[in-house]
């Protein structure tokens, strides 16, 4: 099994999205929370592809009640599978949305690869191998957060986080040079690997949100766990705060 081979798959699965009519779409549990049937349809296609390369491997996906993570995931091979982070971006055609695909061995992050099909870039990490972007090496940036810019992600599915949510912007916004939100936290956290941006957080997130990002991340130099500054979990939903190399230590307006 080689990354490039998942390269080439999440390439075709992007290839999907791109060639998309306006979705038909389906509301999910918690507000605002949809799925369109070109979900359904890059998901259908992920397994199928995947489950070639990796026949061992089990499956973790938003779409089709594969969604929830077992202890028979946190052994051997598990593809963790987001189609299209970034739904609700994809629905009303305000880019980007990426395709996201973790494969996690014994439960941590093994191989990630995430890829913006509106922008043709792929990013890729292999544990402890570095971080890529269409082949090239990347790193976070080392400036300090009071010269760059921070991203948040309102958590949209949990309203009854928003309030917190926007204290810690309000709060963050004069530490930084500006605030970003983009609608999809695995392109976040690229951003934050490539040297966009030097910070991200949001209050929940799911696995398949984060379990690509996190990784490329990491290996990109970044600083990545929950709110509280402890190790994500890989099993299930979790705050998430990625920081740049230059961010670091945790800033106050999160204390």
């Amino acid at each position: 099994m080689k990354i490039e081979d998942i390269t080439k798959i999440a390439q075709d699965a992007g290839k999907i999205m791109m060639d998309a009519e306006r979705p038909r779409i389906m509301e999910k549990s918690g507000h605002a929370n949809f799925c369109t049937e070109t979900d359904e349809k890059i998901q259908a296609f992920l397994i199928d592809r995947l489950s070639a390369l990796v026949p061992e491997a089990s499956f973790l996906g938003e779409e089709d009640g594969q969604d929830v993570f077992t202890s028979k995931m946190s052994r051997g091979y598990c593809f963790v599978i987001d189609p299209i982070d970034g739904t609700s971006n994809f629905i009303y055609a305000y880019r980007p949305s990426v395709v996201s695909i973790a494969l996690l061995q014994d439960g941590k992050p093994y191989m990630a690869v995430i890829y913006n099909p509106y922008d043709k870039m792929m990013f890729s990490a292999i544990a402890g191998q570095g971080a890529y972007m269409n082949g090239e090496k990347i790193m976070s940036a080392d400036t300090p957060l009071s010269h760059s810019l921070a991203i948040f992600g309102t958590a949209p599915y949990y309203t009854e986080l928003q309030e917190k949510t926007f204290e810690i912007a309000k709060n963050l916004l004069p530490l930084c040079v500006d605030l970003r939100r983009s609608g999809t936290s695995a392109w976040d956290m690229c951003c934050v690997a490539l040297g966009r941006a030097n910070l991200y957080f949001e209050m929940k997130i799911q696995l398949w949100d984060y379990a690509a990002a996190a990784l490329i991340a990491k290996e990109a130099g970044c600083t990545v766990t929950d709110m509280d500054g402890n190790p994500l979990s890989y099993k299930g939903a979790t705050s998430v705060m990625c920081r740049a190399r230059g961010v670091t230590q945790i800033p106050a307006c999160f204390r």
